[in-house]
C-alpha cells in the first residue's frame, strides 16, 4: 500500500503515527498506528513499531510512503525561561510567542536578570532562553546585559529585543544566539510569529541532543516541531476557515486552550495589549498525572453533591482506574474531572468584566482576553473525545459565565473526532489546503445548542 505522508506524534510515553493521501483525490486520512515511545534507546525503534501497528490497522503487509513529517513532546517537552525590560509589555509579548510555540514556561523576569534568576536557570535547565527588552530603538541597555548574563551557560539563546543591539550582538559571534525581528517593536504591538519560527528551528536543531533523538531525522523527511506548538498550527488553519476560533484540549497531565480572535470594536480602546493569538497552558488540570489536584479544587461538601460519594470513595476510584476509565464509575468520575478542568482552564485564559468606579459612577470595563467574537469552538485531547457529553460540558459554562467575556452560548462546537490536531498542525505547514480540506472530513459538529 502506498501512502502519500505519515505524521508522527513523538510523546514521552506514546508514539503515534497518523498516515494521510493528499496528492490526490480525494484527500483523506486513512488511519493510525501506535507504539511506545523508545526515547531511553533510539526512537526510531518506536516509530518503526509504530508503522506496523498502522500496517496492521490497515490490513497491509507492505507500506510504502513518500514523506514522514513529525512532532515531539519527549525528553520533557519544550522547557523555556523569557527575560522581557516590562512584565506587561516586552516579557509579556515573549511569553505569549513562547506558549504559542508549544513551550512550557519555567520563569519569566522583567528588567535586570538578578543572581538568583541565573542560579534558576541553572537549575531549570532550559532547552532555550528568550531575551527581549526594549521597543525598537528605543531603551537597549537591559536585553543586552540580560543576555551577557546568560551567554556562557551553554544553553541556546534567542535575541527578540530592540533592533539597535542587533550589530553588537553579532560581534560577539556566538553560535549559540539566534536574533530575530522584535517581538514588541512598537507599543501594544505583538509581533510573534518571527519568533515563533525561530523557537521552532532552535527546537529542531537541538532536540537531536536529548537521548534517544540523536537519529530521529534518519528516518524524518522535514523539521520537526513541538506538539502543542502543532495543535496552535491547526488552530490558525481553523481561524482562516471560521475567523475567530477556540481549541481547548484536556489531557492527562495538562489543560490547554488556544483562541485566536479581536475583541468586540466597542472594546478595543480597553483591550490594546491583549494578543490576536493566546495560549494557556494549565500544568495542574488533568483528569491522569494530576487527577487528585483537580479533586482538591472542590470542597468535600461539593465533591459529596457532585460525585454521589465521600471524598475517599471518589480517591479510590481515581487510584484504582487506569489512563483510561474502564469501569462506569471510572467514566462518571473522569467526566466530572474533565468539566472541572474545563471551567477552571476558561476561567484562567478568559478575560472578565470589570466593575470599576468613575467620577460618572459605576462602569463595567472589560478586561482580558475578549473571546466572545470566537465562531467556532474545537475539541480535542481524549478526556472531552470520550467524554459522555461534552457538549453539554461547554454550554454549561457559556451559560454561566455571565461576567466573563465568553463565546456566545450557540457557539458551533466541533469534536478532532479522530485525535489528529496535532497532526493536522504539522502537514499544514507544508500542506494548508490539503489540511483544510481533511479538518473539513474529520472534524464532527456536535448537536444543536442547548443545555439539558
Amino acid at each position: 500500500m502506498k501512502i502519500d505522508v505519515l505524521v508522527a506524534e513523538i510523546g514521552s510515553t506514546t508514539t503515534v503515527v497518523n498516515a494521510f493521501m493528499i496528492h490526490q483525490k480525494p484527500v483523506a486520512f486513512l488511519g493510525r498506528g501506535v507504539h511506545q515511545t523508545t526515547v531511553d534507546t533510539d526512537v526510531r525503534e518506536g516509530l518503526k513499531g509504530a508503522i506496523e501497528d498502522l500496517k496492521k490497522n490497515l490490513h497491509t503487509d507492505e507500506l510504502t510512503y513518500d514523506e514522514l513529517l513529525a512532532s515531539s513532546s519527549a525528553a520533557g517537552g519544550l522547557k523555556i525561561t523569557v527575560h522581557g525590560l516590562v512584565y506587561d509589555m516586552t516579557a509579556r509579548a515573549a511569553k505569549e510567542a513562547a506558549l504559542n510555540a508549544g513551550g512550557n514556561i519555567h520563569l519569566i523576569t522583567a528588567n535586570r536578570l538578578e543572581k538568583e534568576h541565573i542560579e534558576k536557570i541553572k537549575r531549570i535547565k532550559p532547552n532555550m532562553i528568550i531575551i527581549a527588552g526594549g521597543t525598537d530603538y528605543g531603551e537597549k541597555e537591559v536585553a543586552y546585559q540580560n543576555l551577557l548574563d546568560v551567554i556562557d551557560l551553554g544553553i541556546p539563546i534567542i535575541y527578540t529585543g530592540n533592533i539597535a543591539n542587533h550589530e553588537r550582538i553579532k560581534a560577539l559571534y556566538k553560535e549559540n544566539i539566534s536574533i530575530v525581528d522584535n517581538v514588541y517593536p512598537r507599543i501594544d504591538d505583538f509581533n510573534i510569529m518571527p519568533l515563533r519560527e525561530a523557537i521552532y528551528q532552535t527546537f529542531e536543531k537541538h532536540i537531536i541532543h536529548a537521548r534517544g533523538m540523536n537519529h530521529v531525522f534518519d528516518m524524518v523527511s522535514h523539521g520537526i516541531i513541538p506538539t502543542p506548538g502543532a495543535v496552535m498550527e491547526t488552530t490558525l488553519l481553523l481561524d482562516e476557515m471560521f475567523d475567530g476560533v477556540m481549541t481547548l484540549d484536556v489531557g492527562g497531565a495538562t489543560t490547554d486552550v488556544h483562541s485566536i480572535c479581536l475583541p468586540k470594536p466597542e472594546y478595543q480602546k480597553y483591550l490594546e495589549g491583549e494578543p490576536k493569538m493566546k495560549r494557556t497552558v494549565e500544568g495542574d488540570l488533568g483528569v491522569f498525572i494530576n487527577r487528585e489536584l483537580v479533586l482538591a479544587t472542590w470542597k468535600d461538601d461539593d465533591i459529596k453533591r457532585i460525585f454521589g460519594k465521600d471524598v475517599n470513595d471518589v480517591k479510590k476510584i481515581i487510584h484504582e482506574e487506569p489512563y483510561i476509565p474502564e469501569t462506569d464509575e471510572g467514566l462518571a468520575v473522569i467526566d466530572h474531572l474533565t468539566e472541572r478542568c474545563v471551567e477552571l482552564a476558561l476561567d484562567r485564559h478568559v478575560g472578565d468584566l470589570r466593575k470599576v468606579f468613575t467620577t460618572n459612577g459605576y462602569q463595567v470595563i472589560p478586561g482580558g482576553k475578549d473571546t466572545t467574537q470566537v465562531k467556532a469552538i474545537c475539541l480535542t485531547g481524549g478526556a472531552l473525545l470520550h467524554a459522555k457529553d461534552p457538549e453539554k460540558m461547554i454550554r454549561k459554562y457559556l451559560t454561566s459565565r455571565q461576567m466573563k467575556l465568553v463565546p456566545k452560548s450557540d457557539t458551533p462546537i466541533y469534536l478532532d473526532q479522530h485525535y489528529i490536531f496535532a497532526s493536522l498542525g504539522v502537514l499544514s505547514r507544508i500542506y494548508p489546503e490539503a489540511t483544510k480540506e481533511i479538518i473539513s472530513k474529520t472534524m464532527k459538529k456536535v448537536g444543536d445548542p442547548h443545555v439539558s
